[in-house]
């Protein structure tokens, strides 16, 4: 029979197997955990965290027949080291789509010492970094890279800029000032 449009009777939900149970279970008992986890390492970009945590959701569902359905709460852990690698894994993709950096070496100095730190922290502090840095102009990017990532004196990065002394050293003052002023403004925007 043909229901008229816009006809009042409703249909009843198609019944939920034991995967979509798992899939609400997990949602219900970890999707605010996860958002709020997530919201950290993406630098408080909701929409980014929303996706991920979706992500992640759903690499659990597709998971499902390894999980034992009545120990939901014990995932939480599997869950976050998932979310997380997810976030470091969007990072790493959006770090190689910006061809125009300061070489790729800036990914490989920076994300080297994130892969090697499980501490959330350090991970979520290096990503807003990392891309309050790529904000800048290629010259104070340039400039930062060189004394603070690479290790090198004013003098040595003056010589090897081609830069006077006094341009250099003015150039770092006003390179760490735009920076600062980068940090300030992602944290005032996650509040």
């Amino acid at each position: 029979m043909i229901e008229a449009y816009g006809s009042r009777t409703q249909r009843p939900a198609p019944a939920r197997d034991a995967d979509d149970e798992l899939l609400v279970a997990l949602y219900r008992e970890h999707a605010d955990a996860l958002l709020r986890f997530v919201a950290r390492l993406t630098g408080g970009d909701r929409q980014r965290a929303e996706d991920i945590v979706q992500e992640t959701l759903l690499r659990a569902w597709r998971n499902a027949d390894r999980f034992d359905h009545n120990a939901v709460g014990s995932l939480r852990p599997w869950l976050f080291t998932v979310a997380r690698r997810i976030a470091i894994d969007e990072h790493r993709s959006a770090s190689a789509r910006v061809g125009e950096t300061y070489g790729q070496d800036l990914d490989e100095l920076w994300m080297t010492d994130i892969t090697q730190s499980d501490e959330t922290e350090r991970v979520l502090a290096n990503m807003v970094v990392m891309d309050a840095l790529r904000s800048l102009s290629r010259a104070h990017r340039e400039i930062l890279v060189e004394t603070y990532l690479r290790d090198r004196t004013v003098n040595e990065v003056a010589e090897l800029l081609g830069l006077p002394l006094g341009t250099a050293k003015s150039r770092v003052y006003y390179a760490l000032r735009s920076l600062r002023a980068a940090l300030d403004a992602r944290n005032n925007a996650g509040r």
